[in-house]
């Protein structure tokens, strides 16, 4: 019989799909997946219903599924039409319910519902051949970005939005194992929302720093982020907190999103329950600093998990504000689908309990194929060259995991 970490690591070096999530209190693996479920629009509702279904059911395991929204059926949850785009052809949303958890704390602790599930026959050694490379194609241009920059700057001028998104790919030709680029991502930037989807024909890494949604009973919280500043040997953490204080464009960023993401808990949250718990603090990560607010509220008793997903999917943060206008918007003139970006990855228990990230700093490995996707904010007084270069530094710690 092996020992939990033998086990562990047979795991990692076989095919067994797995994910991977960053807990608060610790990285939880989850595997042997008793079902698997691909979402569209028209499954969704029932989707949810089955997990609650379960609610009589006590289990000592993680009791619920867990998986991700993609950003196009966020958008068709709440009547938003997507045009065809290209790159147009992975799931838009995947759910999967384990049978067995592990926990990485000081011990490796594992609970399975499987008597054998260390059984050596299903944790056979990969035989895959990785191909890892180093260059990337950006699939917008400086000028073709400056370009679509200047048509949403004219819309903000008109009133049509008054903060927008503008979304960037960088794609290259790989086959990755994953297990292994999410920890060497861990080592650099561990981010609060990290996670790793591990199934039979693709992958995806991310090192969200962004919580969209946690719910526990009655409360809900959100972590709306607006605002970065590049990270440097000469500035520190005091230096940044005074960035974002005295920088007037941030700060109007960050107030709008603020605002959008109150009005949206306010849809689902009894009235003046709706509160900021904490205002405008600096988070510090590898290469980046970002401007963050937390805020909290008290579910309705009328308020159900398809309302909470509908109002707070997909997160304004990396969208912009007004959220609908602001969405169709987007959707009209950017022709690359945004596949798993700006979706959510999260899980939601039997008892009603989620939480939801905002998929942002990702690695999508799919038909041997690397895409990572990043955004910058776009409001009066944006420059162009200065968007686009911080979409690099977003992107840099996931670029940087191939020349490793």
């Amino acid at each position: 019989m092996l020992n939990n970490k033998e086990y562990l690591n047979r795991l990692y070096e076989s095919d067994k799909p797995l994910i991977i999530y960053k807990g608060l209190d610790g990285y939880y693996i989850f595997t042997d997946f008793v079902d698997k479920i691909i979402l569209n629009k028209n499954n969704v509702a029932n989707f949810i219903k089955k997990i609650l279904s379960f609610r009589k059911k006590k289990n000592k395991l993680f009791d619920g599924y867990i998986g991700f929204f993609g950003y196009k059926i966020c958008c068709q949850i709440i009547g938003i039409k997507i045009p065809k785009q290209k790159n147009d052809n992975f799931p838009k949303s995947i759910f999967y319910k384990p049978q067995t958890v592990i926990k990485l704390d000081k011990k490796i602790l594992i609970e399975s519902s499987i008597s054998n599930y260390k059984n050596l026959n299903n944790l056979k050694k990969s035989n895959k051949k990785f191909k890892y490379n180093r260059n990337f194609k950006v699939n917008i241009s400086l000028k073709q970005y400056t370009k679509l920059f200047d048509k949403f700057s004219k819309k903000i001028r008109q009133g049509k939005t008054y903060q927008i998104k503008i979304c960037q790919k960088y794609r290259n030709k790989s086959k990755i194992d994953a297990v292994k680029f999410f920890w060497k991502l861990m080592k650099v930037n561990s981010s609060p929302e990290s996670f790793l989807i591990r199934d039979k024909n693709f992958s995806i890494i991310s090192c969200s720093p962004e919580t969209l949604i946690i719910k526990n009973n009655n409360k809900i919280i959100t972590k709306p982020i607006a605002g970065t500043f590049k990270k440097t040997s000469q500035i520190s953490l005091n230096k940044a907190k005074i960035f974002f204080k005295k920088n007037d464009k941030e700060n109007k960023e960050h107030n709008m999103i603020v605002d959008m993401e109150r009005n949206d808990l306010s849809r689902i949250c009894n009235q003046n329950t709706v509160k900021i718990k904490k205002l405008k603090f600096v988070e510090e990560y590898k290469n980046l600093y970002h401007y963050v607010t937390e805020i909290e509220g008290k579910l309705k008793k009328s308020a159900n998990t398809m309302d909470i997903i509908k109002a707070m999917m997909p997160g304004g943060s990396v969208i912009g504000c007004p959220k609908i206008n602001t969405l169709n918007l987007l959707n009209k003139l950017e022709k690359d689908d945004r596949n798993i970006f700006t979706g959510s990855f999260g899980y939601i228990k039997s008892n009603g309990d989620m939480r939801f990230n905002i998929i942002i700093r990702s690695i999508l490995n799919y038909k041997n194929s690397c895409e990572i996707s990043v955004a910058s904010g776009i409001i009066l007084g944006s420059k162009a060259k200065k968007e686009y270069q911080e979409n690099y530094i977003k992107a840099k710690s996931l670029l940087d995991l191939f020349k490793l």
